[in-house]
């Protein structure tokens, strides 16, 4: 909504937000477990609660709008649900019916939850439970390593990716990194296992890529259309291509825009890419440090306007190419 306000120059959002804070004031947002509550049910006039994390990790991903209250909440929503290992730092995820053993011992015996021994009680005071309720898992472990991605330090992402390497069998397929579908939720210790399509096709992956509190900086200063506007970007190279660009900037400095470009599988690809939406100026084309041509551009931030296109050669090798403004004037004796 928020972004779509930004885009459309509307202002829904002002009139669903706080709506949407004053009925979850008046609910409670949280339910008795500290987790975030699940859904409303208007007509009945009923909450409903979950006793898993993935609903709450979700949340606290996609929540920028109340972000003071996200940040508080880690890592206490975790607690139960995350355990900490050393030696390296691994995140494990415990099974719903083991946190609810954990949280059980902390608040009657006030024992550690992540205590050794605590969890190896949890055990086996849930041994033979049922993992789930459902005849289905969430994709728990993609909507943490949302949530790890975007507000705690980083390092406890590492150690959920550690875990993810270590037994939720990363696989490379065509150039891509993915993790393979498995049904079963915990192995015979305990280590998390499950994986589904979600997680291990893009939740990791959007996790790796994401920078902390960028969901906030994207809510606080959304790109607006005038904002794509004056956007360069790269035409006529799409994933058919079989190339991957591993680099693609505007040095506003330097006036110089900076693309480089590889295959993955080391094949020679020729691909025709065209820088659109340069600032009028001259500019000097270069390819992997050799300057190939000179091109004049004219209009400014038209979107549509003149653009550089650049024939080249892919193959395993990264390829670079520098499209440079010149500050001087390009003469027909071909010194700038």
């Amino acid at each position: 909504m928020r972004y779509n306000d930004a885009i459309n120059n509307t202002h829904v959002l002002d009139e669903v937000l706080p709506k949407y804070k004053a009925a979850w004031a008046k609910k409670g947002m949280f339910s008795d477990n500290g987790l975030f509550r699940r859904w409303y049910a208007v007509n009945q006039d009923k909450v409903q609660d979950t006793d898993e994390i993935a609903h709450s990790a979700w949340v606290m991903a996609f929540m920028p709008w109340n972000h003071p209250l996200i940040k508080s909440k880690y890592p206490s929503v975790g607690s139960g649900y995350l355990h900490h290992l050393s030696n390296p730092h691994r995140i494990n995820v415990h099974a719903p019916s083991v946190t609810t053993a954990l949280k059980h011992l902390a608040a009657t015996e006030s024992l550690d939850p992540d205590a050794a021994p605590t969890i190896a009680r949890a055990r086996v005071m849930t041994a033979g439970a049922r993992l789930s309720m459902k005849p289905y898992l969430s994709p728990t472990f993609g909507f943490i390593s949302q949530w790890l991605s975007e507000v705690p330090p980083r390092e406890d992402l590492s150690a959920l990716l550690r875990h993810a390497y270590a037994y939720l069998t990363p696989t490379w397929a065509n150039g891509g990194l993915y993790y393979a579908r498995h049904d079963i939720g915990w192995d015979e210790d305990g280590n998390y296992t499950y994986m589904e399509p979600y997680t291990g096709n893009a939740a990791i992956g959007y996790a790796r890529l994401n920078v902390r509190d960028r969901q906030k900086k994207m809510w606080d200063r959304p790109l607006t259309a005038a904002d794509w506007a004056l956007r360069l970007w790269i035409d006529n190279v799409g994933l058919e291509s079989g190339v991957d660009c591993l680099r693609g900037v505007w040095v506003e400095g330097d006036g110089a825009m900076v693309v480089t470009f590889r295959t993955w599988d080391a094949r020679s690809v020729t691909v025709s890419p065209v820088v659109k939406n340069l600032p009028t100026g001259t500019y000097g084309v270069y390819v992997d440090g050799k300057i190939r041509m000179v091109k004049e551009v004219g209009g400014e931030g038209n979107g549509d306007g003149d653009g550089i296109e650049v024939e080249l050669v892919v193959e395993g090798s990264e390829a670079d190419i520098v499209v440079l403004r010149a500050r001087y004037t390009y003469h027909t004796t071909g010194k700038l």
